[in-house]
């Protein structure tokens, strides 16, 4: 459905992208998560469109961003960040506004306004100024703007931001409803909405893609291979670290604190992700021990994405200037590589061009010499 292939954007010196690739499935629901100036609204202006790539190759359902610019925009719904409405307007107006900007046939904006309506929830306050409405209904007049005319992908930047609770929950299951029909981008700072939408995560930092996987994988590689366990316990005779020597999978036990009731809170890290509550629950009777509370601490998306770019390095102009002068030598050492092989592809297709003709040559004088022997045999007769 999307192919972003070795894409660049650079302005001067300064790479906004640097070399990103992924691909985006028909029918998923991505998440694209960075930080402030890593490049994801870049991306997703390269991808609708609206600014072109210094280098590379962006596919949209099969067409190619430079060369059929105007078929990639009839593909794309977009939603940009902070609901931009014309509050002059109702929200019907709105939405055969924008299905007269995508070239919406007169004869099927009537039927395509209604269905965006509907889809997203409007009917009762299709009549009413985009301006009198609450930020959830702004949020769903932006959505129907967006899924006019059934595109195929839709580009949702921030489309939970600013909402209470309720209205979070609502558009959440909004977004999911557009999985059977659209391929969608998800662009957000909440994280656990992203966790809970989204089947992939693109994660991009300082212009350059550094992760692409699930939500559940992310999460389990921000924990690794360990349990941790976060535990209350009453233990009078502070007995609960010896329990180290009983249980060989404990890798450590950290003390956190004394609480007012005298229990105290502790964590425990183990070398494998093999339950071992069981076990804790009869080595804690055996020592006197109360345990009053015990829980698995699991990583969340937010986890996954700090540890991911909380250590990537930053680097000077003189280091990115050499990482391109690097990748151009290698590419020309590629380009000189393949022209040897062709250049030996070619010596020894000759070569055996050559074997052939003189094998054809031999075969043909042999069959004449052959056919003499048979002539001269028939005269003697």
């Amino acid at each position: 459905m999307i192919e972003v292939k070795n894409v660049s954007k650079k302005y001067g010196k300064f790479y906004a992208v640097r070399d990103i690739s992924f691909t985006i499935k028909e029918g998923e629901i991505v998440g694209f998560l960075g930080r402030n100036g890593a490049g994801k609204s870049t991306t997703m202006n390269m991808i609708t469109g609206f600014i072109e790539p210094s280098e590379g190759t962006i596919i949209v359902n099969g067409y190619d961003v430079d060369r059929k610019p105007k078929k990639v925009k009839e593909q794309i719904g977009y939603m940009p960040e902070g609901t931009p409405l014309y509050y002059d307007l109702t929200v019907k107006e709105f939405v055969s506004y924008m299905a007269e900007l995508k070239l919406i046939p007169r004869k099927e904006r009537k039927a395509a306004v209604a269905k965006a309506i509907e889809e997203t929830g409007l009917e009762k306050v299709q009549n009413k100024l985009t301006k009198n409405l609450s930020r959830g209904y702004k949020q769903r007049v932006s959505m129907a703007g967006a899924i006019v005319g059934d595109p195929k992908i839709l580009i949702l930047d921030e489309p939970t931001v600013g909402l209470d609770p309720k209205q979070v929950i609502e558009i959440r299951e909004l977004i999911k409803s557009f999985r059977k029909n659209h391929t969608v981008i998800l662009s957000s700072h909440i994280l656990s909405e992203v966790s809970q939408i989204c089947e992939k995560v693109i994660i991009i930092d300082k212009g350059e893609v550094v992760a692409v996987d699930t939500p559940n994988n992310l999460e389990k590689e921000a924990v690794g291979d360990k349990e941790i366990l976060r535990l209350t316990v009453e233990d009078e005779n502070d007995k609960f670290e010896t329990i180290k020597e009983s249980i060989s999978n404990i890798k450590e036990i950290k003390f956190v604190r004394t609480n007012d009731d005298k229990s105290k809170e502790y964590v425990i890290e183990t070398n494998s992700d093999e339950d071992i509550r069981k076990v804790m629950f009869s080595k804690c009777a055996e020592l006197g021990v109360v345990i009053l509370e015990m829980k698995k601490d699991t990583a969340s998306l937010e986890d996954a994405f700090i540890k991911i770019v909380e250590d990537r390095p930053e680097y000077s102009e003189k280091e990115i200037e050499k990482q391109e002068y690097e990748k151009e030598l290698e590419g020309l050492r590629q380009e000189l590589t393949e022209k040897k092989e062709e250049k030996e592809f070619r010596k020894q297709a000759k070569k055996e061009e050559k074997a052939r003709k003189k094998a054809q040559k031999e075969e043909r004088k042999a069959s004449k010499e052959a056919s003499k022997e048979e002539n001269k045999e028939g005269g003697d007769k």
